[in-house]
């Protein structure tokens, strides 16, 4: 499990085998469920900073950061997903994903740890009960008798509500 002090730095080389990355995901949790995003759209995790909230956005866009000169869009994934909003502590972070070739921070409850979870442990989601937030959803991981919740992070950042 990764410190609330740890600070992640995913620093691809593209010379690097892709392979490297393959089947690898970041979990983190919202609330008690875990989530997973492919390791190849990070590039850090960072501490909560103060962020510059933006008129007239939808209430699950918090805003925007200046990390190291260059700002971004903050998503709070907990509001994206129509929960609770809830207060930020200090295991609350960013998790900082290219989608696009921009720049997207995801506030989370908490990051875990990054795991491998090959393609053949990962199912389709269930067809029981869909709810709108389960169209961000691209699989459930099997990671021994866990689930992890594997995000589609280009639908959970670009798909209209």
């Amino acid at each position: 499990m990764l410190d609330e002090h740890d600070i992640f730095t995913n620093e691809y080389d593209e010379e690097e085998d892709e392979d490297t990355l393959k089947d690898k995901y970041l979990t983190f949790f919202i609330g008690k469920e875990e989530y997973g995003v492919a390791i190849h759209h990070v590039i850090e995790v960072i501490g909560m900073q103060k962020i510059t909230p933006v008129p007239e956005m939808p209430d699950y866009l918090k805003g925007v950061i200046n990390l190291r000169g260059q700002v971004i869009p903050v998503t709070d994934v907990r509001l994206r997903f129509g929960m609770e909003e809830r207060t930020y502590t200090e295991r609350t972070c960013i998790i900082v994903v290219m989608i696009n070739e921009s720049l997207v921070g995801l506030v989370v409850d908490s990051v875990s740890d990054v795991l491998d979870i090959p393609e053949d442990r990962i199912e389709p989601v269930p067809k029981v009960n869909q709810r709108e937030s389960n169209r961000y959803i691209m699989g459930m991981g099997k990671v021994l008798e866990d689930v992890k919740i594997i995000l589609d992070v280009q639908r959970l950042l670009f798909d209209d509500q």
